[in-house]
């Protein structure tokens, strides 16, 4: 037989258990529909930013990079303190980092990629050819170029552009450089513009960023040309954001509207950077137009 006040207990209990569920998951509700970032961000007073210590023109731990740059911008922006996860940007980053929540934003991921949440893109650029002036390939535009047809070119292996090469017959005479490697020690960007200015290749293909920053420093400059005139093989421009976690909606909504209020202070440092910026007619953004968007 059922005892009445240990079933009456009971009952209190449980009635007791379901109002405070409820009540905890109005309470997430409500805060996540806010801008209470306190369940999202590791320290909702610190700009944690995920990293490669050693990855320029994107980012250092001496701060050199235009990703340090912007995340100093956007720091100043929230009056919060600003603060480093570095990991080299490798197989694994994103896992150990802001996946690992021992920080809270990618400031350069590119949109599409699922890896992670991508906020709206702050800009947009290509892999772009990178040449001697004089050299008779200042002007190409295109890997179908016939003035290609025999010269060494220096390619970043099982990169896009890699597939037009092969495409063009281009690959027999090509030197690849590894795609993969540990930034602490190696970077195929600067080891590729020094074989170029020495000479040992004729023209070279990188990632727009690097490819402007690099070209930028060479004395004399080299000249770089965004390869945004290929009708065949995979895309060559690509439009870059932020990247969040999955679940941090607020967060993202925050940094979207930081880019938007903030795109000509944006575009003026990734310029600054030699960063060959294009607008959504791949035509190029300049000091003159720093308002667009990509």
């Amino acid at each position: 037989m059922t005892n009445p006040p240990l079933h009456r207990w009971l009952l209190i209990s449980l009635v007791a258990i379901a109002a405070m569920l409820v009540g905890r998951d109005i309470s997430r509700a409500q805060t996540s529909e806010s801008s209470d970032l306190s369940i999202e961000l590791v320290d909702p007073k610190v700009l944690r930013v995920c990293a490669d210590p050693r990855n320029l023109p994107f980012s250092n731990a001496k701060g050199d990079g235009f990703e340090n740059k912007l995340a100093e911008l956007f720091a100043e922006k929230l009056q919060k303190k600003l603060d480093y996860m570095y990991f080299p940007q490798a197989t694994g980053f994103v896992r150990m980092t802001l996946g690992a929540h021992r920080c809270d934003v990618i400031m350069g991921f590119p949109q599409g990629d699922d890896l992670v949440q991508g906020t709206n893109p702050y800009y947009r650029t290509a892999y772009a050819l990178i040449a001697r002036q004089g050299s008779g390939l200042e002007q190409v535009a295109t890997l179908q170029d016939e003035r290609l047809k025999g010269k060494h070119i220096g390619i970043v292996a099982g990169t896009p552009p890699a597939t037009n090469m092969a495409a063009n017959g281009l690959m027999m005479n090509a030197k690849p450089y590894p795609l993969m490697i540990d930034t602490r020690f190696d970077s195929s960007a600067e080891a590729m513009v020094n074989d170029l200015m020495s000479g040992e290749i004729d023209a070279g293909i990188l990632w727009g960023p690097m490819a402007g920053f690099y070209a930028k420093r060479a004395s004399p400059p080299l000249q770089v040309t965004p390869l945004v005139k290929e009708t065949t093989g995979p895309q060559l421009v690509y439009r870059i954001g932020m990247g969040v976690r999955p679940a941090d909606q607020n967060w993202k909504r925050s940094l979207n509207r930081l880019i938007q209020q903030n795109q000509p202070a944006i575009n003026k440092i990734l310029l600054d950077f030699g960063v060959p910026l294009l607008d959504e007619n791949d035509q190029p953004i300049g000091a003159e137009t720093t308002t667009k968007s990509p």
